[in-house]
Formats: C-alpha cells, structure tokens, sequence
C-alpha cells in the first residue's frame, strides 16, 4: 500500500509490515536534500508514536543507490542545523525498534555508504563501487567517524576515512561494514527472503532482541550481564503465558 510518492524525491511506502523509503534522486546521484532527511524523519518519528511496521527497508531508484548528501549551508548556523538534521536521522535509523535492512543497488559514498552501514543488515550488489570521499577535499567525515569504528576494526576504518579510496563490496563484508554481497538481479530477492524471516519471528521477542544488542555494544560486561538477567526473566515469563 502506497503511503506517500513525496515532491521531496523520497518515496515512503508501507508494504505489509514493511515501512519503504525508496530514494528517487537518480538525475543527481539519489543524494540527499534537506526535505528528503526531513520526510524521512518525520515518518520514522511518526513510527516510533505509533508503531505499526516491523521491518524498515531502504533502496533506492536508479544506477546509483546514493552518493551523499545536499550541503547548501552558508554560514555556521545553516551548517549546524543541517549537521543536526543528518545525525538525527542516523540515531533515528540506528535505534528504530524495526530491523533495518538497506538494499543497495550500486554505488554508494560518503552519507550514503554511512547510513546503509547504520542497518541492521546491509546487502550490496557485487558491482557497486563504495567510498568514504569526504578526505579528497580536506573534510573530515567526524559524523561517520562517531559510529564507523563500531562495525570495522579501527586499522580498517581509518584508512578508508584518510585516504578516501574506492573500495569493494565484498572488501567491505570483510571487515564487517557489509552483512551479503549479491548480484544485483539478485538483491530485491535476497531482502525480501530476509524480511519474510524477519517477520516469521516473534514480533516482541525481535524487538527486545535489537533492542538489547545495541544497548550492549556501549555498556561494560558487568551491566551487560546485569541486564541480561531481567531480559532473559521478562521474556521468558512472557512466553511461558502464550503456551496453552
């Protein structure tokens, strides 16, 4: 079911109990405008009021999956406020109770690479061409910096960062950047199966489990076991009342 086709060159779509954001920016690369990351955010904050879907997919039209973003600021004020706007919709991406899966169908740099890595699952075709650019202009990429370390090792990801070159799909599922590297007649098909997975789980059981992997990630072990106990308590009282 279509839920809204936006002016804004974001496609947001609801399939099932699937919430679609299809970039359709193709004529400038699918990069992102200030009205893009604010339909999508606004629909993701929508989500998290009033849950609905449980699977968040995000593909795009085209050759190219994503190339960037929009930098129309001028001044500092305008370049904050867009900065803002980009991490809000990351930590939005990152922690929405929905598994997050990026679809990506080709080339993909810089905010784009970035946020199909914030997914749960990345799948990538095998032909895309992928890199973090921002350095060949002097420009720290310190948004991408702030998480990149948590999914490659640091020897890794620092000198895709500093030296900006191309890279591989398969170089990234190496060092833990990408989940599958697929043909890309291949891609839609091997999401979908995914999905269906997805979806054949416990919807809450799904949840707490995400839920639980990324609170983990920035806790010590102590607090992790600590908490591993009441979740473990909850859950498994919750599913002994659903037994006849």
């Amino acid at each position: 079911m279509k839920d809204n086709v936006s002016p804004a060159k974001v496609g947001i779509t609801r399939e099932g109990e699937c919430l679609v954001f299809t970039l359709d920016n193709p004529q400038a690369g699918n990069e992102i405008t200030g009205a893009m990351f604010d339909d999508m955010l606004h629909s993701l904050r929508s989500e998290a009021a009033s849950p609905m879907a449980r699977v968040l997919r995000i593909r795009a039209n085209g050759d190219v999956f994503c190339r960037g973003r929009e930098r129309a600021g001028r001044d500092a004020s305008a370049i904050r406020t867009e900065v803002a706007r980009l991490i809000a919709l990351k930590q939005a991406v990152r922690e929405t109770s929905m598994i997050s899966i990026a679809e990506v169908q080709g080339d993909a740099a810089g905010f784009g690479i970035g946020l199909a890595v914030l997914c749960d699952f990345t799948l990538v075709a095998d032909h895309a061409t992928l890199c973090f650019p921002e350095m060949r202009k002097g420009l720290p990429p310190a948004a991408i910096m702030a998480y990149l370390g948590h999914y490659a090792l640091p020897k890794h990801a620092f000198g895709l960062i500093l030296l900006a070159d191309d890279f591989s799909p398969a170089y990234a599922r190496d060092i833990g950047l990408v989940t599958e590297v697929c043909p890309r007649e291949e891609l839609t098909g091997r999401a979908d199966a995914l999905a269906e997975r997805i979806l054949a789980m416990d919807a809450e059981g799904a949840r707490q489990c995400k839920a639980y992997f990324l609170a983990a990630q920035g806790q010590s072990l102590e607090s992790n076991f600590r908490q591993a106990t009441d979740l473990l308590t909850v859950q498994t009282l919750r599913l002994q009342a659903q037994q006849p």
